[in-house]
C-alpha cells in the first residue's frame, strides 16, 4: 500500500527536496563568494562660511622692519670692537672704532690753537679798547686847544687799527673752532654707531683687521649686521594673476614651517608697484604681510620661511561642500536613497582649498563622496558609508 502510494506521486514533488538543496547550496556559494561591499567616506552639504583666498606661489620670508648692514664711513684698522654677536644695543651706541690716533692729535692741536687764538683775541681787544679811550681824550684836548688836529687824527686812526686787530683775532678764534669741528667730524667717521635699537646679527670684522666702506657698484661684507627684531613682517611672492584681488589692509593668515600647527593673524601692509620677471619662474608680485600681534611665546627669527593666505572676499551662511569632493566639470557623486551613487552637476560660487560654495545642484544635508580616489568609485555603484567616520 505504501509502495503504490509512493509510485503514484507526481515527478515534481518527487525531486522537490533535491531542488531545494541545490538552491540552498547556490545561495550559500553566492553569499560566501560575493564581492566585498565598497566603503566610501562621505561629506554632508551644510551651511557655513566660505572665504576666497590667495596664497603665495613660493615660500615667503620673515623679515625685520628695520635692518642695517653697517660699515664705517671711512676705511681703517679696527682698534676697538665693543659688541658681540647676539648682543642687544641701543640707538647711538658705539659698535666699533677704527684706529684714529692721528685724528685725535689733530683735534688736540686744534684745541690748543683755539686757546692761543682766544688769548690773542683778548689781548687785541684790550688794546683796541685802550686806543679808543686815547682817541676820546685826544678829541677833548683838541677842543681845549692843547693838541693839534693832526695828533687827534693819529689817535683815531690808531684806535681803528686796534679795533680791526681785535676783529681779526675773533675771526681766528672762529677758525680754530671750525678746525675742532672738522677734527671731530673726522673722528666720527672712524666710529660706527647703532642707528636704532636692535640686536647684532653678525660681525664680519675682527680686531686688527682692515675695514672698508662699500664703494658704489662693489658689494662688500658689512662690518656689522644690525636687526630690529621688535617688528617683523612676511614678504611673499603672489602670482600676477591673483595680484588684482589684493588690497592693502586685507586680512591674512601666516603659517611658519618652523612653528607647526599654528597660524598667526596678519594684515596686508604693502603691495609692490611692479611685477618681478625672473627667468624660468612665474611672474610674481611681492606682497608684505605684517603680524597683527607678534608671536611672544615662539622664537620668531628673521629668515624663517613662511606662507600667507590672504582673504579678499567672504560669505557667511552659504551652502558649502569640501572642495576635494568636486570632480572635473563641477560634478559630485551624490549618495542616493538606495545606496547607489548618482552624478550631479553643481554651480559653484566662492571657493578655497578647503570649502566651495554651492549655489545650485545640492540641498542641505545631501551626502556626497569624499574618497574619490578609491578604485571603483563612480556613478551607478552601490556603496556604503565608512563606519566610525562621521559624515561631515
Amino acid at each position: 500500500m505504501t509502495f503504490s502510494q509512493h509510485r503514484g506521486q507526481p515527478p515534481l514533488l518527487k525531486y522537490f527536496s533535491y531542488f531545494a538543496v541545490m538552491i540552498l547550496l547556490g545561495v550559500a556559494a553566492w553569499y560566501f563568494t560575493r564581492p566585498a561591499p565598497l566603503f566610501v567616506q562621505m561629506a554632508r552639504a551644510e551651511h557655513g562660511m566660505v572665504e576666497a583666498t590667495v596664497n603665495n606661489t613660493r615660500a615667503g620670508t620673515v623679515k625685520a622692519c628695520r635692518r642695517a648692514k653697517l660699515a664705517p664711513p671711512s676705511g681703517g684698522q679696527i682698534s676697538r670692537l665693543l659688541v658681540r654677536k647676539g648682543q642687544r644695543v641701543k640707538a647711538n651706541q658705539v659698535l666699533l672704532e677704527l684706529w684714529n690716533d692721528d685724528l685725535q692729535a689733530q683735534e688736540w692741536l686744534a684745541r690748543e690753537q683755539l686757546a692761543t687764538a682766544q688769548t690773542q683775541e683778548q689781548q687785541a681787544c684790550v688794546q683796541a679798547d685802550l686806543a679808543e679811550k686815547e682817541a676820546d681824550r685826544a678829541r677833548q684836548l683838541r677842543e681845549r686847544g692843547f693838541i693839534s688836529a693832526e695828533a687827534v687824527d693819529q689817535r683815531i686812526s690808531a684806535a681803528k687799527v686796534s679795533r680791526a686787530g681785535c676783529e681779526v683775532a675773533r675771526s681766528q678764534v672762529d677758525q680754530s673752532r671750525s678746525r675742532i669741528a672738522v677734527a671731530r667730524a673726522s673722528l666720527e667717521r672712524m666710529v660706527l654707531r647703532a642707528p636704532f635699537d636692535g640686536i647684532v646679527a653678525d660681525i664680519s670684522g675682527e680686531l686688527g683687521e682692515y675695514a672698508t666702506p662699500s664703494p658704489p657698484g662693489i658689494l662688500t661684507l658689512p662690518a656689522i649686521d644690525l636687526i630690529d627684531d621688535r617688528c617683523m613682517f612676511v614678504s611673499a611672492p603672489i602670482d600676477e594673476a591673483d595680484a588684482a584681488n589684493i588690497k592693502v589692509g586685507q586680512v591674512a593668515r601666516i603659517t611658519l614651517d618652523a612653528i607647526k600647527g599654528k597660524s598667526f593673524a596678519g594684515k596686508v601692509k604693502r603691495i609692490a608697484p611692479y611685477v618681478l620677471e625672473l627667468e624660468k619662474q612665474a611672474r610674481t608680485v611681492e606682497v608684505e604681510v605684517e603680524f597683527v600681534e607678534a608671536p611672544n611665546d615662539e622664537n620668531l627669527l628673521v629668515g624663517y620661511s613662511a606662507d600667507v593666505e590672504i582673504v579678499y572676499d567672504s560669505r557667511a551662511n552659504v551652502l558649502r561642500i569640501p572642495t576635494q569632493t568636486l570632480l572635473e566639470g563641477k560634478r559630485v557623486l551624490l549618495y542616493g536613497a538606495d545606496g547607489v551613487l548618482e552624478e550631479h552637476t553643481v554651480t559653484t560660487g566662492l571657493a578655497n582649498w578647503e570649502q566651495t560654495e554651492i549655489t545650485t545642484g545640492l540641498n542641505e544635508g545631501d551626502q556626497i563622496v569624499m574618497s574619490l580616489d578609491r578604485a571603483g568609485v563612480k556613478a551607478g555603484v552601490r556603496v556604503q558609508p565608512e563606519v566610525g567616520k562621521p559624515v561631515k
